[in-house]
């Protein structure tokens, strides 16, 4: 553990685990312990500075997480960031109010002091809000250094303690000059040295595996995906063949995926994946279900049931190793702190209660594009490391409603337009994620001078680097009619498309 670092206080946010992403970034050492942290837990590492995250809480909660018994006595500089301000600006004596007019999403905020924080910037700045409450005044001997039409305390200082809060998320990808706001708090104000190398994190992953695993076993999920190859990668180098990969097709891929995704497989792996035909399984336990936290919780359970007959077929099997990220994890359970649940994903929150394996998770708490530059370190091919994200559950999420075989070849047909396209236009590495989205809706339409009522389709494509926070992609108006056109004219059974134009949040990337 590293000295003259960070230690974020997790109050719950979706953002939390990004803030230490960032600030390791800069290599500077970071650490997220819950807000129920003990003094001497948060002190051992002589941090210096301290962050509060955000939350999903309202501060006028009876249960909402309070600041530490210890708060008072920190004599480092501290940055509160949305509900983190709040709890840090009432503790000083400011008032905060529970608004019934919140600000999500890209906000323009006033700078009204250039100094510390907001040293090198311009006088406004485009900015990421995510809020409801807001504080009404900067508490006494503060200072208000930013605004918005919505809330006049936006951000605030109070000299004597160098205490800084913020409303908004300078984490988050879409906060213009949010790193160098982090900057200016991590070199400037806390005066941390760059002195944490983030290179060692294959070499600390492998031992680690190696001596949990010992001489045990592991069982591998793969998918072709960036996250299962990685994380079979890291499994493979420390254990070699302890290791078997399983590969379910589970009938819920994109058109010509298994095929492709075996293919590349085979190339990458010392020996060759285990394949299992599982796709009228998948169909049959997900006939007439309708609500999508059960359909990833059926298709979490029977991928675990397929593992344990791989087991004791070539068994027995000690642990599971999963490609986890952080954002799967985050949406799904709280990690350090009171996070919500957005989505329970299907190997994190629709794993079975009862788990006869022991999971091995070595991109936890990673990000997307972390996983890629580790993945390119281990050598794998950049036609892998490239793919969009895909989510576990596949077009299950993707289909709205009850899942049959014909809604499913109408989307693959509908998706395959588009990503094919996308890639054609030189599009594809432009966008994070992209796929269509089948509706139950029908519409009226007209085709042949003959009247139709036919399916609609959404298609989907956002920008980001973590997908934690994402924007939906401004793509050109002419390739957006070609693909339409291309849709509705090729595609049986849709005689409507339309563009997702929400960002993430208040929606998020995934429809279900």
């Amino acid at each position: 553990m590293a000295d003259n670092g960070i230690v974020i206080l997790d109050y719950g946010s979706q953002y939390t685990q990004l803030i230490a992403r960032r600030i390791r970034s800069k290599k500077v050492y970071s650490q997220i312990l819950p807000f129920s942290a003990q003094r001497q837990e948060v002190f051992s590492s002589h941090p210096r500075g301290l962050i509060l995250s955000g939350g999903p809480s309202s501060v006028f909660r009876d249960t909402a997480p309070a600041l530490p018994s210890w708060f008072d006595s920190v004599d480092i500089p501290v940055l509160g960031i949305c509900y983190g301000m709040q709890l840090l600006a009432r503790d000083l004596g400011a008032p905060v109010e529970s608004s019934s007019v919140g600000e999500y999403g890209h906000t323009s905020v006033k700078i009204d002091n250039k100094n510390d924080l907001f040293s090198g910037l311009g006088d406004a700045l485009r900015v990421w809000m995510s809020h409801g409450d807001k504080v009404l005044e900067a508490p006494r001997g503060s200072l208000t250094i930013a605004s918005s039409q919505e809330c006049k305390v936006a951000s605030f200082v109070e000299p004597a303690s160098k205490k800084y809060g913020v409303q908004f998320h300078p984490e988050v990808h879409h906060t213009e000059y949010g790193d160098q706001i982090l900057d200016n708090f991590i070199f400037n104000i806390c005066e941390c040295s760059p002195s944490w190398v983030a290179g060692n994190i294959i070499h600390e992953t492998v031992d680690n595996i190696r001596e949990r695993v010992g001489k045990g076993r592991v069982i591998c999920a793969v998918s072709g995906g960036v996250d299962s190859s990685v994380t079979a990668g890291f499994v493979d180098r420390a254990i070699g063949k302890q290791q078997v990969c399983v590969f379910v097709d589970n009938g819920l891929l994109r058109e010509g995926e298994n095929d492709s995704v075996v293919a590349l497989l085979k190339q990458q792996l010392s020996a060759a994946p285990v394949v299992v035909d599982a796709r009228k399984r998948f169909l049959a336990r997900l006939e007439g279900i309708v609500n999508p936290e059960e359909k990833r919780k059926r298709i979490g359970n029977l991928f675990v049931e397929i593992f344990e007959e791989v087991s004791k077929e070539r068994g027995p099997f000690e642990f599971l190793a999963q490609g986890t990220l952080y954002p799967d994890r985050i949406e799904s359970t709280s990690t350090f702190g009171p996070s919500a649940t957005i989505k329970t994903h299907h190997n994190v929150g629709g794993l079975p209660e009862k788990l006869n394996f022991k999971l091995i998770e070595p991109l936890a708490l990673l990000f997307k594009d972390e996983v890629r530059v580790i993945g390119a370190e281990l050598g794998l091919p950049n036609e892998q490391l490239s793919r969009h994200p895909f989510p576990g559950p596949g077009l299950a999420v993707r289909v709205v409603g009850e899942i049959t075989e014909e809604k499913l070849s109408v989307l693959r047909k509908a998706d395959k337009i588009f990503i094919d396209a996308l890639k054609h236009w030189g599009l594809y590495d432009q966008v994070w994620q992209a796929g269509a989205v089948l509706l139950p809706v029908r519409s009226v339409g007209v085709m042949g001078d003959a009247r139709t009522y036919e399916n609609a389709v959404v298609l989907r494509a956002v920008t980001s680097t973590d997908g934690m926070t994402a924007d939906w992609a401004k793509l050109d108006n002419a390739f957006l009619q070609e693909i339409s056109n291309r849709i509705i004219n090729s595609v049986t059974g849709i005689n409507r498309v339309v563009y997702d134009i929400s960002s993430k949040p208040p929606s998020t990337i995934e429809w279900e």
